[in-house]
């Protein structure tokens, strides 16, 4: 991989951490404040969601500095696994929903 490659993705998975991590923060604020656990745990995933998407928006950009079989592989396994956990988190904010 070159170092533009990694440059231009670095930024973007940073936002993405960061935006769960604040996600997260936000939860356990409301959970201490609102002592509502099903409000706390759809912030949350709402973070991931947000995060998986820009995860997946990095990696759609490394695919531009990808050369080999094994970069090829290690990103169809990124995106695999993060569409299989977008897919649980948005069913668990459904399954939380409908709980409400």
């Amino acid at each position: 991989m070159t170092s533009q490659g990694c440059a231009s993705a670095a930024p973007i998975e940073v936002a993405g951490a960061l935006r769960v991590a604040g996600w997260c923060a936000a939860a356990v604020v409301s959970l201490v404040l609102h002592s509502i656990p099903g409000r706390a745990q759809a912030l949350r995933i709402e973070g991931f969601l947000w995060g998986l998407g820009l995860k997946t928006a990095a990696s759609l950009l490394k695919i531009l500095v990808v050369h080999d079989w094994n970069g090829i592989l290690a990103l169809a396994a990124i995106l695999a696994l993060c569409t299989v956990l977008k897919r649980l988190f948005i069913w668990e904010q459904h399954r939380i929903g409908a709980a409400r």
